[in-house]
């Protein structure tokens, strides 16, 4: 019989970016505190990392973010006015996203070296498990959520499983791009990783989409890993590594990404995400209808 691989309990969510594509907007508020509808999207990531069963959120953050500690904590005036003016559906919003205790940890990166700086900044918080890492101006709009279709598929092959999604050819030298081995479906066994390949040269049209589930001897690589791109250290040149001795599964999740770290991203997501809204579907499509 085989063994089912180590339950993955702990997220990192790296939020110390400068968020300088949607700037000037961020010049004040961390981009993952932007807002889309109603919500920050930090609120969307969160939520995401819940339905998975994710118990422990461990968000990697920098100069400037304490209003993320702010978001999830109790803010004490606001509540008692709510309650005392009977608004209790806003106010149950509100306490609901909070966290129960010990579910958060934070963590700061000290300077910005990359993601991959940033998610070995994480390593003591997670200990020697598998652990997942999200990207936090990434929404997947998506039933059941990104994180949930990739952790269905590691508890069938375990190691290291990684959410791609299908981009225009025209594309690919924008992205991530997975090296596919052989397919099953959705899952798609990985010989390697291409970062932004020349046009044409692309091994696939799979490009890497900010949900990761990885083994805890990333930390290791990560540790002495060179600088690569942008002078940064690279979360998928540790990964290139590990692949040498550990699999790599790519999960092509079904779902609508939207990059919020980009102006018109967070447009598009804004407004798709409005138009699903029961309570604001209909007046979103007039409000959009009418600007056409």
């Amino acid at each position: 019989m085989t063994q089912s691989p180590p339950r993955v309990r702990k997220a990192v969510l790296p939020v110390a970016g400068l968020g300088t594509r949607v700037l000037p907007g961020t010049k004040t508020t961390p981009k993952e505190l932007l807002n889309v509808v109603d919500r920050p999207i930090l609120s969307y990531i969160v939520a995401e990392a819940r339905e998975a069963g994710i118990e422990h959120i461990v968000f990697v953050t920098g100069r400037f973010k304490q209003a993320i500690e702010d978001y999830f904590d109790h803010q004490v005036e606001l509540e008692a006015q709510l309650k005392a003016k009977g608004k209790t559906d806003i106010l149950d919003q509100l306490t609901g996203e909070l966290p129960v205790p010990g579910e958060m940890s934070f963590t700061r990166q000290m300077s910005p070296q990359g993601l991959g700086h940033a998610v070995w900044c994480a390593r003591d918080i997670v200990g020697r498990e598998p652990f997942a890492v999200l990207l936090p101006d990434v929404i997947v709009d998506a039933e059941p959520g990104a994180l949930k279709q990739l952790l269905d598929a590691y508890r069938d092959v375990g190691g290291n499983v990684i959410g791609v999604e299908a981009v225009p050819e025209d594309q690919t030298h924008k992205y991530g791009i997975v090296d596919p081995e052989s397919r099953d479906g959705v899952r798609i066994r990985m010989k390697g990783m291409v970062e932004k390949p020349k046009a044409g040269t692309a091994p696939s049209n799979l490009s890497i989409a900010g949900r990761y589930v990885l083994q805890p001897e990333i930390f290791d690589l990560l540790a002495d890993q060179d600088p690569g791109a942008g002078g940064e250290i690279q979360l998928t040149d540790a990964m290139a590594r590990l692949m040498a001795s550990q699999t790599f599964t790519a999960v092509e999740y079904e779902g609508v990404t939207h990059d919020c770290g980009d102006k018109i991203g967070l447009l598009k997501a804004n407004v798709a995400l409005a138009l699903k809204r029961p309570d604001l579907g209909e007046a979103a499509r007039a409000a959009v209808s009418g600007l056409l």
